[in-house]
């Protein structure tokens, strides 16, 4: 059926994005692979993966028109088990006090962090079909590399950091030497964090932009609006949202405890019985704290997400011939992460797969496609102008390695 919508401009015609997915029948995906995938000690995890991508790909419209995950099966599974032997080898090399294989291997895994997200995403994109045409990620590796410069400046930092702390700080110091190293360390230590802040967010923006900027469907390009200032207001307010968190955590924390102190027993034995009272109510207030500032980051990590989507979604385009718009309302999807938090401790996980699809559709909902011309033409240009570069490339640089 049509759902298409005239939009406010002449000759642009627009279509909800539309989700068809249930989280009672995506549960039974999910249960699936989670019993699979424990028995099997993990091995199932590359067929978990493609059934969920699946799922959720089979069940999203756009344009009228289902995606598909055309991923091959054998190549998650070679990914995923080269990624399992570098693991299992890194943790051996750390467990037996190889110092410097464990070095070696952390600056390769820097070295390579580009290359492995550049594979990531080529394979994610070739994988994707909308009408039969292929999506297709065409950048080059100087350009994912040239893109991945913070990530090298955060570990140049923590390098620094690393030796100003050995420069000052050894074994046998004295209390007096120890006190005088605190400050030194303690500003490096801080100024490793905010580069490493600040990198991380050139790294989020520059990986989006080259995402959106080197994606293909067909022969046309994407196209991309937003600027790095956008996304360190986002971040700037995102610290906002988790300190104001915090706050709540804490004065709640401060009316318990006032509560549970004015409940302190009295009477002879009251002192000595206050004193195992409060002892265990320290424990438990230890235990509430740890786990209140877990759910404070909650909101602030939705908040982020949501701001991040809509902004992407609202300056992302296909050439000149179609664009995006969302009006996901961040208020809303703050509020269902943080009931489907609850909702996933109070039922130890098993109502993971309803927050899930939930926050999925909320999403996906949010977004529609404006297309100029007319669907038909858009489907028929994208068909013509597709050619086998995707492929291509993809072989050349050997997508084996992601799963």
């Amino acid at each position: 059926m049509d759902r298409a919508v005239r939009g406010a401009y002449p000759g642009i015609e627009a279509y909800p994005l539309e989700f068809s997915g249930s989280g009672g029948e995506f549960f039974r995906v999910w249960i699936v692979n989670v019993l699979l995938s424990v028995l099997t000690f993990g091995l199932y995890t590359p067929f978990a993966r493609r059934r969920t991508a699946q799922y959720f790909y089979g069940h999203t419209t756009v344009a009228d028109s289902p995606l598909e995950f055309a991923a091959q099966q054998r190549k998650m599974v070679m990914g995923f088990l080269l990624f399992a032997a570098l693991y299992i080898a890194f943790k051996v090399a750390a467990e037996t006090g190889q110092d410097t294989t464990v070095s070696l291997m952390l600056l390769a895994g820097a070295a390579f962090a580009p290359y492995f997200w550049g594979n990531a995403m080529r394979f994610r994109l070739n994988a994707t079909r909308w009408r039969g045409v292929r999506l297709q990620f065409t950048a080059t590796w100087p350009e994912v590399y040239f893109a991945s410069w913070p990530l090298f400046l955060a570990a140049l930092a923590w390098a620094i950091a690393a030796a100003v702390i050995d420069a000052h700080v050894s074994p046998d110091m004295t209390p007096a030497q120890f006190k005088a190293a605190i400050g030194p360390s303690l500003t490096a230590i801080g100024t490793a964090l905010l580069v490493t802040v600040g990198c991380l967010m050139r790294l989020e923006f520059n990986y989006k932009s080259l995402l959106v900027a080197k994606a293909r469907i067909g022969g046309q390009a994407g196209r991309w609006k937003p600027v790095f200032g956008d996304f360190v207001r986002i971040w700037l307010a995102t610290v906002g949202v988790f300190l104001g968190s915090v706050l709540l955590v804490v004065v709640l924390l401060m009316a318990v405890t006032g509560g549970m102190t004015a409940l302190l027993p009295g009477g002879p034995d009251g002192p000595r019985r206050a004193g195992l009272l409060m002892l265990l109510l320290a424990i438990a207030l230890f235990a509430a704290a740890v786990f209140l500032l877990f759910l404070a980051s909650g909101p602030a990590r939705a908040y982020r997400e949501a701001r991040i989507f809509r902004l992407v979604w609202n300056n992302t385009g296909v050439s000149h011939i179609a664009r995006f718009k969302s009006d996901l309302r961040v208020g809303r999807y703050v509020l269902l992460r943080v009931k489907n938090i609850f909702l996933t401790l109070l039922t130890l996980g098993f109502y993971r797969p309803f927050a899930m699809v939930s926050e999925y559709r909320m999403k996906l909902d949010s977004v529609t496609l404006h297309v100029k011309g007319g669907l038909d033409q858009l489907a028929g240009q994208l068909a013509r102008e597709e050619h086998g570069l995707g492929d291509a490339l993809a072989d050349a640089v050997g997508l084996d390695l992601v799963g």
